[in-house]
């Protein structure tokens, strides 16, 4: 485990999401899983989550789940490893630990949390991995308008932008990796 590099994939949880986005996930997991990246996630069955966790082993891949004790009846079964936390603050922590990549899928407001607070975390110098978010069909559109906004008005500075990327399919998501 300790020679593969590790990646976190923040990603929605539920049910009830486009069947695209999902498929998309299972097609960046499956790469992701060939090249030997250990995959960080939340490690739950519910939406997206349990997807790429059903994905990462039908590959065979590395798969860590980092749960907060308080979700532990929708863990995931097939988890390579599993780290248990207290709160969903310390998970988003021992998410990032040690990964060269956040990635964000489509996904809710918890999604939303973590890239947020990954890029913060970034433009503070306490996160020097790559942030990119799967911009599949506009879906980060918002949010890419958002920050650009917050340039415009100098309540960010560019720098600190370009932080964060947006890769529009799952192949262009894949080349910021190699």
């Amino acid at each position: 485990m300790f020679n593969r590099k590790k990646i976190v994939i923040f990603c929605s949880a539920s049910y009830d999401i486009e069947p695209k986005f999902n498929e998309a996930a299972r097609d960046f997991v499956r790469t992701a899983c060939s090249r030997n990246y250990a995959i960080v996630s939340g490690g739950t069955v519910k939406g997206t989550m349990g997807v790429i966790a059903d994905e990462i082993a039908s590959c065979g891949g590395y798969h860590i789940g980092i749960i907060p004790r308080f979700m532990e009846d929708v863990a995931a079964k097939a988890l390579s490893e599993v780290v248990w936390t207290e709160t969903m603050s310390e998970r988003k922590e021992k998410m990032r630990e040690g990964t060269v990549a956040a990635i964000a899928l489509p996904g809710g407001v918890g999604t939303l949390d973590e890239l947020i607070e990954t890029l913060t975390l970034a433009k503070l110098d306490h996160y020097p991995g790559k942030i990119l978010a799967l911009n599949l069909d506009g879906f980060y559109n918002p949010l890419k308008d958002l920050l650009d906004h917050y340039v415009d008005t100098d309540m960010l500075d560019k720098k600190s932008r370009d932080l964060i990327s947006f890769p529009e399919t799952v192949e262009e998501l894949l080349k910021y990796l190699d």
